[in-house]
Formats: C-alpha cells, sequence, structure tokens
C-alpha cells in the first residue's frame, strides 16, 4: 500500500510580513512564522518595539527586517509593498477598537475604527495580492479577524461591524484571487490575554460575561493562536480559502 505523504508545516524561503507585530498577537503569529522556517518582516507603527522583537528573534537564529507602517494610510501602504519584494506570506494583525454604547458612538472613533479594521486591511491584502499575481507567485493571505466578525458584543457595534465586513472582503478577495494561487482566509480569536484586553479583564462584570461564553472555561492566550498561523501560511492548508478559523473556545456555537 503506497501511503499518503503529510503536508508540510514548514515555511523555509517562505517571506513573510506580519503587520501590528510589535504586541500581542502579532508578536505571537511573528515568533510562530519564524520558527517555522519563514523570514519575517515585522511592520507596525512603533518601531522601537518592532526592534526588541526583530533582536529577540535573531538570538533565535531566525532572519528578520522591521518597517515602520501605518496601515491606515492606504497610499503609504502602497510604496511600501511596491518598494517590497514580493510576500509569500501576509499576517495583519493590526486592530483598533474604541468601544462604547452605539448610542455614544462618535463620528471620530467610528471612522478610526473603519481606516484600520476594514479599509487598511482591504487595501494591504490588495497590494499584497497584487504584487504576487503581477509576479506569477502564489501566497496566503490571512487577517486577524475576530469571534465579533459572527455575534454581537457589548459597547462593540463599531468593532463588530468593521470584522463582519472583513469576512465579507475575505470571501469574495478569495474568488477572484483564487485562479493564481492565492489563497485569502481569517482568523477569528476569541478574547486573548493581551496589554490590549486588559481594561476589559478588569472589568468584573466584563469577565463574567467573556466567561458564560466561552465553553471551554478560559479565556485565550497569544500561544493558542500560533499554531492556526502556521497552519493557514503552510502547505498544510494548501486547499483552504475563504475560510474563518475560529479559536473562540466554543464562543459562536451557540
Amino acid at each position: 500500500m503506497k501511503l499518503p505523504k503529510m503536508p508540510s508545516f514548514r515555511l523555509d524561503n517562505k517571506r513573510a510580513l506580519i503587520v501590528g507585530s510589535s504586541s500581542g498577537i502579532g508578536i505571537g503569529c511573528a515568533t510562530a512564522l519564524a520558527d517555522a522556517g519563514a523570514s519575517v518582516v515585522l511592520a507596525a507603527r512603533r518601531k522601537d518595539l518592532l526592534d526588541d522583537l526583530k533582536n529577540s528573534l535573531e538570538e533565535k537564529g531566525h532572519n528578520a527586517e522591521t518597517i515602520k507602517l501605518d496601515i491606515s494610510e492606504v497610499e503609504d501602504v502602497k510604496k511600501t509593498i511596491d518598494s517590497q519584494e514580493c510576500f509569500d506570506i501576509l499576517v495583519n494583525s493590526s486592530g483598533l477598537a474604541r468601544h462604547t454604547p452605539a448610542v455614544d458612538t462618535n463620528e471620530q472613533d467610528f471612522d478610526s475604527v473603519i481606516d484600520v479594521n476594514l479599509k487598511g486591511a482591504y487595501f494591504l491584502t490588495k497590494e499584497i495580492a497584487n504584487k504576487l499575481i503581477q509576479n506569477k507567485r502564489i501566497g496566503s493571505l490571512i487577517n486577524i479577524s475576530s469571534q465579533m466578525a459572527y455575534v454581537g458584543g457589548i459597547e462593540r457595534a463599531v468593532y463588530c461591524a468593521s470584522k463582519h465586513a472583513v469576512e465579507g472582503f475575505t470571501k469574495s478577495m478569495a474568488i477572484e484571487f483564487g485562479p493564481h494561487g492565492i489563497r485569502v482566509n481569517t482568523i477569528c480569536p476569541t478574547f486573548i490575554s493581551t496589554p490590549l484586553t486588559a481594561p476589559t479583564f478588569d472589568d468584573p462584570k466584563k469577565i463574567k460575561w467573556i466567561e458564560s461564553k466561552i465553553k471551554l472555561g478560559r479565556v485565550g492566550e497569544v500561544e493558542d493562536i500560533m499554531g492556526a498561523v502556521v497552519y493557514l501560511a503552510s502547505d498544510a492548508s494548501s486547499l483552504v480559502t475563504g475560510s474563518s478559523l475560529m479559536i473562540d473556545g466554543g464562543w459562536t456555537i451557540g
């Protein structure tokens, strides 16, 4: 009997751009891809934090570069991607939240969230894909979305709207880019323990709500995302596109 060959999770000779890699989930994704063999390019607005991560990765023997980038500035995104070699992998972990009751939402907060979570994600994904298509290269493009792309949440009307929209353009881009061998997917985490979520976890009412929703009985850790991002970036997921990988502890099942 001839046995099937297990697809590789390795990312050797792949070049990966990780946006939002200065903290939290972004650091986890950059570390995971580097550990799997990818050369990583770290991008965010805070260059000093990127340099710290670069140094830590290089101490482990990994290849790392840094780029200062704000994905809400569409023209800067285009210029940056144009100036770079093709990326085989994109992980966009940039995100912004302005949590308020819906009746208190102001236009400035609305625009700020949409500019990063939707417009920035859209044009970043589009520019990476466009360069791959021009160079006749295949690739895997991953946006860090959220379980809130599938449910509603307390004081999260704008955030939920932005993440629902990310799921929509992911499906459409997957259809358009599929013939070019370019896959587009999202990862949808539940609440992950990071500095950004600390204010939420410090609120007894909110943590009670969160714990009541997560069927596995705990919030997420950055390490819970790392295996998923390597899977979607690698040949192990070569037939996966237009999909959302839920890492939500069962939140969205009921």
